[in-house]
């Protein structure tokens, strides 16, 4: 089939855009600047466009049997805070209104961040948020952008809702793949510590996975359904005691306690704010490590035949792969 990739440009983007037309899909990618999309599968199509320009969107999306909408402005800290609502949000209803128009399946890229901490609890995709707050603006617009997407599969539209877990491994080192670059951080000795004890769990999911469950979920999910798209919940002393494993650097000695971390990173905020100097940290990213993320991917693996790479091969997998490219 025909498919409309957003993020193309992206971590995960563009490593879905190639796994889709390794699969025999003809692939179109809406992408702001052509240049950024290194990975581009041979035949594959760009049109030059912008999420929040909603004729751009509709333009892209003639022709296409389905859209997988991955873009998102994934960062910390941006300057004008309202750029989140005009990606995440009104860049998705962009999207959908261009689906309806053309017809064209719909598969929404979310974030396990929509669904909410889980803390000392395993979530699925149906379970209820258990909190309103939001660290940030990318987890409350990722949760209205949630919101959207659930209410347009009320009414019968074919939409799928994907549910990434903190996803790692081969690919671009962009904020997508915040993992690999904090794990480089650490080998170059510019890692300060750990956040916290480093003992509560995260969603780690390995890449190639990922990829290929958005691929099936292309294929062969059910409209109106939602998959975890995950791997293990393991620990960041486990990250790193992984890593030690495969590429023979030990794990960091500090740990830095979360309110120490919380007052650094809401001095860099303030800076941030004031001198435009995008933070290394904030007090906002801090909140998120406070708590644990931890899901169940059970329902791709039975819908959708969801593979789990194990986690020490999955990160001896990027290790080998951070070595080819010359980053370790």
């Amino acid at each position: 089939m025909k498919v409309l990739v957003t993020g193309a440009s992206g971590f995960l983007g563009g490593r879905t855009a190639r796994r889709l037309a390794e699969a025999g899909h003809e692939i179109r990618a809406l992408v702001r600047d052509p240049e950024r999309w290194t990975d581009r599968p041979d035949g594959a199509e760009t049109i030059v466009g912008d999420l929040c320009d909603a004729e751009s969107v509709r333009r892209a999306a003639e022709g296409c049997d389905a859209i997988f909408h991955a873009a998102a402005l994934v960062k910390m800290w941006v300057r004008d805070r309202r750029q989140f609502d005009r990606v995440n949000v009104q860049g998705l209803g962009h999207v959908m209104e261009a689906a309806r128009e053309t017809g064209a399946r719909l598969l929404y890229v979310s974030s396990f961040i929509a669904l909410g901490p889980t803390d000392g609890a395993l979530h699925d995709e149906e379970t209820p948020r258990s909190t309103m707050e939001f660290h940030n603006d990318y987890e409350r617009t990722k949760w209205v952008a949630d919101q959207m997407v659930r209410h347009l599969a009320t009414t019968g539209f074919p939409v799928v809702r994907l549910y990434p877990g903190v996803v790692f491994g081969p690919g671009a080192l962009s904020d997508g793949n915040h993992v690999v670059s904090l794990l480089l951080q650490h080998a170059r000795g510019k890692l300060p510590g750990m956040l916290g004890s480093g003992e509560l769990r995260q969603c780690f999911a390995f890449v190639d996975d990922v990829i290929e469950g958005a691929r099936a979920a292309l294929e062969g999910a059910r409209p109106g359904s939602g998959y975890i798209l995950g791997g293990e919940n393991r620990t960041a002393r486990e990250l790193f005691a992984a890593f030690e494993q495969a590429a023979g650097v030990a794990p960091p000695r500090r740990s830095i306690p979360f309110a120490l971390a919380g007052l650094i990173g809401r001095l860099q905020r303030w800076r941030a704010n004031l001198l435009n100097i995008e933070p290394e940290l904030t007090d906002q990213v801090v909140g998120v490590y406070r708590h644990e993320w931890a899901y169940s991917s059970e329902r791709a693996i039975r819908e959708l035949d969801y593979r789990i790479t194990p986690f020490e091969e999955a990160v001896a997998r990027t290790v080998d792969w951070l070595r080819e490219a010359g980053e370790l």
